[in-house]
């Protein structure tokens, strides 16, 4: 009777560990998932993927009416650049404070769940940054009380992605009715924000830029 219920103990927990175990997802299975969902985004939104060679024969544009987005691959971002902007791009060396009006996405959720956005909501509050140009390598950080990113978030940490359009955009001013920058993103955990790092989502990002004071 004794090893009858041993016998039934040992099964019972062979049986609890295999189903842990199958329940468990890994960080591989988490990336896999949200490679999944930028793959559904991309064909559900039929976004023409071009390279960055192609990208910069073009002159550095993507043709909106294709619907284009230029793929980083070293860091897994995707761009489209909607509006250039007048004005001029950051030199190195030079610091400046950023504005930015942004719609925030999570695309692992559904092509349309609007997560985050200071346009349709908190429209009273346009996110500041301080951005530097170093060698071509763009730093920043959001200013403490100017923006709903670092409210939310809790971080004055910009995302690496908001960074990348930096490169190819100019900034204008809105005082001197300037056509300002705009971009559409799609992001990365690696290259997103605090929480998509930590849960590892994907984010579409509409973006525009102007230089503040």
């Amino acid at each position: 009777m004794k090893k009858q219920l041993n016998l039934i103990i040992m099964t019972l927990l062979a049986v609890v560990t295999l189903a842990s175990c199958s329940d468990s997802v890994t960080y591989a299975d988490l990336k896999k998932k949200e490679r999944n969902a930028i793959n559904r985004y991309i064909s559900n939104q039929k976004i023409q993927k071009i390279s960055e060679a192609k990208f910069e024969k073009q002159g550095f544009t993507t043709d909106t009416t294709k619907n284009e987005y230029v793929l980083f691959e070293s860091n897994g971002v995707y761009m489209q650049i909607v509006r250039k902007g007048e004005g001029a791009s950051l030199k190195p060396g030079e610091t400046a404070t950023v504005l930015c009006r942004f719609k925030e996405y999570n695309i692992l959720e559904g092509d349309s769940a609007l997560q985050l956005t200071n346009i349709l909501q908190y429209n009273w509050q346009v996110d500041k940054m301080t951005v530097k140009n170093t060698s071509g390598t763009f730093t920043a950080s959001f200013i403490s009380g100017e923006s709903l990113m670092y409210n939310r978030y809790s971080s004055q940490a910009v995302p690496s992605g908001w960074l990348v359009p930096l490169t190819y955009i100019n900034l204008g001013r809105i005082p001197k009715g300037e056509e300002i920058a705009k971009v559409r993103l799609i992001v990365p955990h690696t290259q997103g924000q605090s929480d998509a790092s930590k849960n590892v989502y994907p984010c579409l990002y509409e973006i525009t830029y102007a230089l503040g004071r």
